[in-house]
């Protein structure tokens, strides 16, 4: 049974409709998952745990990895002072480590030493550590060289309280690594960077940052092997900087890097030593379920959010979480991109204002979503303007053979939105068997390619049971220039290309979109929303015939919230949306005729579609055979 859908099927279900109840907050929401292996990175002092922490701008990483930190123990190991002193091999500067706070007492010490106003016994009673008190007896007079009983003190925790966290926006090899100033003696030139600064705590970094720099990289990772070494031996040579080499500090430095998918997944193919040290990556989901936990969860960030903003009235919050759900393309499911909608919010305050409101209201909220759209939606327009006035040549109406309305999304930056592409096919005797037009031009992209050599298995599975498949078939974007990708268009193109084989003209009114596997199945697509208003959009510029509407795959009944204008042109019967969930439904929707399945005797219905291309694929099958 074809499925037409009716707006009843399209609305949102509301756990809760109001919150006065609820305070205003800015914890992490519905990522506890990460959140539990994020505690879990911060919590293991050990080499090679180190954390690559995944997701998309907006969805609260940084955030997340701040309120962790703080949350970790300020173990005294941790929390020592760090030190540069005089050697007499002035190319490799002596490395004092002392308790919390007490570089600055040794300084202190030092200095009164080398006046005599302490004496050695006093000394080395006061500084018991082995390689401090080596230290001390190894100075020469302090006539002959003053700067000896200087220390450069590079690690100062006398009033910390926790263990250091720092972010490095910048990363370069001197704004992480350090430098030697000139014109000093070696131990007071050293000029230590982020790196050893947060030695004992933590390191964050943009990862597309540090690794899109192949000679830091390989940098960071010679520093976090030196870290190893310098942890489990006493004597251990450094990084040569300008021809001193000082020894790496015995404090664990954890990296947290913060980047997407791509490029974690990218790493772990290319580089052999990444998850080495990198043992622990959190990822953060873009969507949590749409639960009332979840919701309290986005309505308390949006209350901390708009402190300044107008009074928010509870149809503005629901607004808001439907356009939470519509950016995870599911109903069931909310936005982790809280940001997103955060900007939504004071969008919609402006509007408010500009109308003297003493509140922001629902009518706010889709004002600055329509307003979102109208900025980025110029191309849209151009194309539809083409549309209009005959300059894209595109049917929205009537029946045409070989030839089908699919639906794309198009990107610019952020945004996007669908528009009707038309997929035409052409069909002939030969052996070639179906030639991706795009391919050939240099358009198609590899999934898209994948997608056409599946329509030949679905040729095969479905009619060639007892004849080889022969044809040469072309399938083509008309009047588009550029990459085609995805799997989105393999239904439209598989229905153009049934129409062509068995010369039967397909319904221009109704655009189509989904993917489809060698069986037949019928897989879900994303965009589905931006596609259907893409669609409806080009109607609309022409003129509505009321007959108009886009077939979807049943699975993407979930994903749909669309804009009340659409809701309003289907509960008005002027335009619709069907959802199938076989291949042969579409055809039936499409062509007008009955798709037909085999018998018994595996044979389709003598005046069914099916047959008709069965038996065009035979003849085609002969007359290839016949000119061979």
């Amino acid at each position: 049974m074809i499925r037409e859908l009716c707006t009843d099927e399209l609305g949102l279900s509301e756990p809760i409709k109001e919150f006065s109840d609820i305070e205003s907050g800015e914890g992490i929401i519905g990522q506890e998952r990460a959140m539990s292996l994020l505690s879990l990175g911060l919590s293991i002092d050990r080499v090679g745990y180190n954390i690559f922490l995944s997701g998309e701008d907006g969805s609260g990483r940084l955030t997340a990895v701040m309120e962790s930190i703080a949350g970790t123990e300020a173990k005294a190991e941790f929390m020592q002072d760090a030190a540069y002193a005089w050697s007499p091999d002035s190319s490799s500067p002596r490395l004092l480590m002392f308790s919390r706070g007490m570089a600055r007492l040794f300084q202190d010490d030092l200095e009164s030493y080398g006046k005599k106003e302490i004496s050695e016994e006093e000394m080395l009673s006061r500084w018991k550590d082995s390689n401090i008190a080596s230290f001390i007896l190894s100075l020469p007079p302090y006539e002959e060289n003053r700067d000896a009983y200087r220390i450069n003190i590079v690690l100062d925790r006398t009033f910390s309280e926790r263990r250091p966290a720092i972010i490095e926006t910048h990363p370069s090899h001197q704004s992480l690594f350090g430098l030697i100033e000139k014109d000093m003696p070696p131990h007071l030139a050293i000029r230590t960077g982020s790196y050893q600064s947060a030695s004992g705590g933590y390191l964050i970094m943009n990862a597309e940052e540090i690794t899109g720099d192949e000679n830091l990289w390989k940098t960071l990772k010679r520093y976090l092997e030196m870290t190893h070494r310098a942890l489990s031996s006493s004597s251990v040579p450094g990084e040569m900087i300008d021809n001193v080499r000082p020894s790496p500090i015995p404090l664990l430095t954890k990296v947290i890097l913060i980047g997407t998918e791509d490029t974690y997944n990218h790493l772990i193919e290319k580089d052999d030593k990444f998850i080495r040290y990198f043992r622990i990556a959190p990822e953060f989901n873009l969507t949590m379920p749409r639960t009332e936990k979840n919701i309290r969860g986005t309505i308390s960030y949006l209350k901390a959010a708009g402190r300044n903003f107008l009074k928010t009235d509870d149809s503005a919050y629901l607004a808001i979480l439907r356009y939470s759900s519509s950016l995870a393309e599911d109903k069931d499911k909310l936005t982790t991109e809280l940001s997103l909608l955060g900007d939504l919010l004071e969008e919609a305050d402006l509007n408010a204002r500009e109308r003297n409101k003493s509140y922001i209201g629902r009518d706010d909220v889709e004002e600055a979503i329509e307003k979102r759209k109208w900025h980025a939606s110029l191309e849209e327009e151009i194309i539809n303007d083409e549309i209009r006035t005959g300059e894209m040549v595109i049917s929205l109406s009537g029946s045409q053979t070989g030839i089908v309305n699919g639906l794309a999304v198009m990107d610019r930056g952020v945004s996007s939105f669908g528009t009707p592409a038309v997929i035409s096919a052409t069909v002939a005797p030969g052996s070639e068997g179906i030639v991706n037009i795009e391919h050939e031009a240099g358009l198609s992209g590899g999934i898209h390619d994948k997608g056409l050599l599946i329509l030949e298995g679905f040729l095969r599975h479905r009619y060639a049971l007892d004849f080889p498949l022969s044809l040469y078939a072309g399938i083509c974007f008309e009047q588009s220039y550029a990459e085609v990708d995805g799997d989105s268009a393999s239904l439209g193109e598989l229905y153009a290309l049934l129409s062509a084989i068995a010369e039967v003209p397909f319904r221009q009114d109704i655009a189509v979109t989904g993917s489809v596997s060698q069986m037949g199945a019928l897989q879900p697509v994303g965009g589905i929303n931006e596609k259907i208003e893409g669609f409806f959009n080009a109607c609309s510029v022409s003129g509505l015939t009321g007959t108009q509407g886009v077939m979807i795959p049943r699975q993407n009944i979930s994903s749909l919230i669309l804009p009340r204008k659409i809701e309003e042109a289907i509960d008005s019967g002027i335009f619709h949306i069907y959802a199938i969930s076989e291949v042969d439904e579409g055809i039936e929707l499409l062509s007008g005729m009955k798709s037909g399945k085999r018998d018994r005797k595996g044979i389709f219905p003598p005046s069914s579609f099916n047959r008709r291309v069965e038996d065009e694929l035979r003849n085609l099958c002969r007359y290839s055979q016949e000119k061979g």
